[in-house]
């Protein structure tokens, strides 16, 4: 079995962490955690997606191999999206980041103000 570091400048552990650290890529996990999903309810359910990164996020996700496509023939043609189960491995992590931002958002928000203000009287000062 190979041995990964994700503190090696080469290891493509990081490329799964680029991919995880994208919020729209753990926003489509969370959303799959329940129940496969149909393309345009994942649009309408994750506001401020276009359709083009919708797109391209679902597809480096399948690549990725942490969701499934699954293509029904209707007219037109119907297509879902579920986690794989390897996908799902990560939906505990995935809602509890998710969960953390709701919970500790007032807190970030209070700390950023804090922080600006703090950098504008120090900038005045000069």
């Amino acid at each position: 079995m190979t041995t990964y570091d994700v503190y090696a400048k080469n290891c493509p552990t990081r490329l799964v962490l680029d991919r995880l650290a994208d919020k729209w890529a753990l926003l489509v996990l969370n959303r799959l955690r329940e129940e496969p999903v149909r393309f345009n309810q994942l649009r309408r359910d994750i506001e401020g997606v276009s359709q083009k990164v919708l797109t391209q996020t679902l597809r480096n996700l399948e690549r990725d191999g942490l969701i499934r496509r699954q293509i029904f023939p209707t007219v037109p043609v119907t297509v879902e999206y579920s986690l794989t189960p390897l996908g799902q491995t990560l939906t505990r992590t995935v809602a509890a980041l998710a969960h953390w931002a709701e919970e500790n958002i007032d807190a970030v928000l209070t700390a950023q103000q804090t922080f600006d203000a703090s950098r504008a009287s120090h900038a005045h000062l000069r």
